[in-house]
């Protein structure tokens, strides 16, 4: 098989070196990005995603290629209020290509109705940025939805993002409740992204905090089948399986296709993922 990136794959991974719990400094993960967009495999990653209480230590000595700037996607890790004044601080820094905007709009619990009315009003002023609205999922998450698939069917450019990981076990959601997001989404024509969790291929439970993690080809699995039709039961079950056999053999099949729904996820490792997937042959390597 090609070394090539597949279109299935390509910008799966946005790279999230700064965040836990890899928390790398940014002049570490500076470097790693600069790495990673050298690499065989640099279509596989996304851009830097950066938080908003880091940009003032955000200085490029120079572009990650030659006339490249570096791409980066800003978390706003500190609420609505100040990322407007954010935005513009990152789109300013020489060197500096802002290409996306993720911030959540409400907390576990709140309607997310309030914060997503100042997302879309900052999304619809700035249409060159790609917006991403993590919504929880409680409260308000079908009514949320409907306001973004209303919003992007007016040109305006958001998507869904949904938290699959964390510190704490509420954090990680069932499978039954990540396929009905995606078939809701599914629904509504609504891309989505995810973030946390998401660290290895498969299904596993990790044996330090003995949280179940999502795999993230599972995640793309199971965004195929919700594409062809398959409803939250059948969906659920690609999410909960742990065996990796049959979620390679979904993907291969697609792999010249591009990939629906998942827009894809943050990871604070670039090199784990892309080990997974050599070693199941989906990119590089031998297939097992």
């Amino acid at each position: 098989m090609s070394t090539a990136v597949p279109p299935v794959l390509t910008g799966l991974v946005d790279d999230a070196a700064v965040f836990p719990p890899g928390s790398a400094p940014l002049p570490d993960a500076l470097a790693g990005h600069a790495r990673h967009r050298a690499a065989w495999y640099a279509a596989l990653v996304g851009p830097l995603l950066v938080p908003s209480s880091a940009v003032g230590y955000l200085r490029r000595t120079g572009p990650v290629a030659a006339g490249t700037p570096l791409a980066v996607g800003l978390v706003g890790d500190g609420g609505l209020d100040p990322l407007a004044a954010d935005v513009t601080r990152v789109a300013a820094l020489a060197g500096v290509a802002l290409v996306q905007v993720e911030v959540a709009v409400a907390k576990r619990g709140e309607d997310p109705a309030p914060g997503l009315a100042v997302l879309l009003e900052l999304a619809a002023a700035r249409a060159d940025l790609r917006w991403y609205a993590e919504l929880p999922l409680t409260f308000g998450l079908l009514a949320g939805l409907d306001t973004l698939a209303a919003a992007r069917a007016r040109g305006v450019p958001v998507a869904a993002k949904f938290r699959t990981g964390g510190l704490a076990a509420e954090l990680f959601p069932t499978p039954v409740e990540l396929a009905a997001v995606v078939c809701a989404c599914r629904d509504r024509a609504l891309p989505f992204k995810l973030t946390a969790g998401l660290h290895r291929a498969v299904r596993h439970t990790d044996p330090e905090t003995g949280f179940v993690h999502h795999g993230f080809l599972n995640v793309l699995a199971a965004a195929l089948a919700a594409h062809d039709g398959a409803e939250v039961a059948d969906v659920a079950v690609v999410l909960a399986t742990t065996d990796p056999a049959p979620l390679v053999a979904a993907v291969t099949p697609r792999l010249s296709q591009n990939r629906p729904l998942w827009i894809g996820y943050g990871s604070c490792s670039v090199d784990e993922p892309l080990a997974d997937l050599t070693g199941y042959g989906l990119i590089g390597g031998t297939r097992r």
